[in-house]
């Protein structure tokens, strides 16, 4: 079983996330950020991904960008204690997921180079909230997310709804599912999927 728990504790922040990659879906989830904790629980579930999350304290006093930030920090930070060496994963996932008019293309590379790459096409409510969230502060998130892990994430999103919701859960949908993908043994592959031998 591929697991890890890590706590991530500053002045900031008490969070602990703990990650099952084989699992199934199973989540218990409390971020402190309500809309956050749903699209996680999408993420999960779509991904097959045992997940926990639990935030002991937060400066939620000033806003909820570190909560946000940090949680973004330590699930890349136990996906990769998870992972290992990586020897035979696939690396490279992708999905499309519809929601109403909108359409999320998610692709993901375990590559050791964290990246992020998020395109709304032609419109993007930046302003607009869903209980307090920003279409910025799931950006934040990616990335850090991206960062921590050393994926390459790239996130476009066709006809994004004004609706914050409906144009991220197709999102975190995705991201599950191409994460699943990614994370997934081949036993074709006897070692790391890398010309270079190591990912780092």
């Amino acid at each position: 079983m591929r697991e890890a728990s890590r706590t991530r504790e500053s002045k900031e922040t008490n969070i602990t996330v703990k990650l099952n990659i084989d699992g199934s879906g199973e989540s218990k989830i409390n971020s402190g950020i309500g809309f956050l904790d749903h699209m996680l629980e999408l993420f999960a579930f779509w991904g097959h991904f045992d997940l926990e999350v639990t935030t002991k304290e937060a400066d939620f006093k000033v806003d909820i960008h570190h909560a946000n930030e940090d949680l973004g920090i330590v699930l890349g930070q136990v996906f990769k204690m998870a992972l290992g060496d990586k020897k035979g994963i696939n690396r490279i996932g992708d999905a499309s997921v519809p929601m109403e008019d909108v359409t999320a293309n998610v692709a993901v590379d375990i590559s050791g180079r964290g990246h992020l790459k998020i395109s709304y096409g032609t419109s993007v409510f930046v302003s607009k909230t869903q209980e307090g969230y920003l279409l910025l502060d799931a950006n934040h998130f990616f990335e850090s997310l991206a960062k921590h892990l050393g994926m390459n994430l790239n996130i476009a999103v066709n006809n994004p709804n004004e609706d914050l919701h409906t144009t991220l859960e197709p999102v975190f949908k995705g991201l599950g599912i191409a994460l699943d993908q990614a994370t997934q043994i081949d036993p074709r592959r006897k070692g790391i999927p890398s010309t270079k031998g190591v990912i780092d």
